[in-house]
C-alpha cells in the first residue's frame, strides 16, 4: 500500500515536470543577438553622389551637404519682400521611407518668420518635392524609414 502510493506520488512528480525540462537547444547568444537600437541605423540614406565615400561619417556629411545645397538652391531662386531684417533658423522634419522618397513632415519656425515669409512653406514643400529620390538608410540589411531634421538658415535683409 505504502509502494504504491509511493510510486504514484513520484510518477505525478515527475509528469509535472517534464516543463521543467526543455527538449529544443537555445542558445543564450540568440536572446542577445535581438537586442535592436532603432535609434540609430546601420547606413544612413545617401544620393547617387554619395556612394563612392566608404566612411560612414563622410557619407553622413555627403548627404547632410547635398540636402542642403538642393533646398538652398530651390530657395534662392525666389525673392522676398520683407518689412524687418531676419536673421533665424527654422527647422524642417523631413521622413525618408524605405523606398527612398522624401515627405516634408513639419516645418517650425518662429511667428514672425511665418507672418513675413507666409509662401515659405509652401515654397519649402516644393523644393523638397524636386528633390531626386536617394538610398535609404540601411538597418541590418533592411532599407528602413528616417527622420531627418533639417535645420536652414533664414537670413534677409530690408
Amino acid at each position: 500500500m505504502y509502494f504504491r502510493a509511493f510510486i504514484f506520488l513520484l510518477t505525478i512528480i515527475f509528469i509535472t515536470s517534464c516543463d521543467k525540462f526543455s527538449f529544443s537547444k537555445t542558445n543564450k547568444n540568440q536572446f542577445t543577438d535581438t537586442i535592436v537600437n532603432f535609434s540609430s541605423v546601420d547606413t544612413s540614406p545617401s544620393f547617387k553622389i554619395c556612394d563612392s565615400l566608404i566612411n560612414k561619417e563622410e557619407k553622413s556629411n555627403c548627404f547632410r551637404n547635398t540636402i542642403h545645397r538642393k533646398i538652398g538652391v530651390e530657395l534662392q531662386k525666389h525673392e522676398f519682400i520683407i518689412k524687418d531684417s531676419i536673421s533665424e533658423i527654422i527647422y524642417v522634419d523631413l521622413l525618408i521611407d524605405a523606398k527612398g522618397n522624401i515627405v516634408l513632415e513639419a516645418i517650425q519656425a518662429s511667428e514672425s518668420i511665418k507672418k513675413q515669409l507666409p509662401k515659405l512653406d509652401s515654397l519649402l514643400k516644393v523644393s523638397v518635392d524636386r528633390i531626386p529620390s536617394i538610398h535609404p538608410a540601411i538597418k541590418r540589411g533592411i532599407p528602413v524609414t528616417t527622420k531627418y531634421r533639417l535645420p536652414i538658415l533664414i537670413q534677409l535683409k530690408e
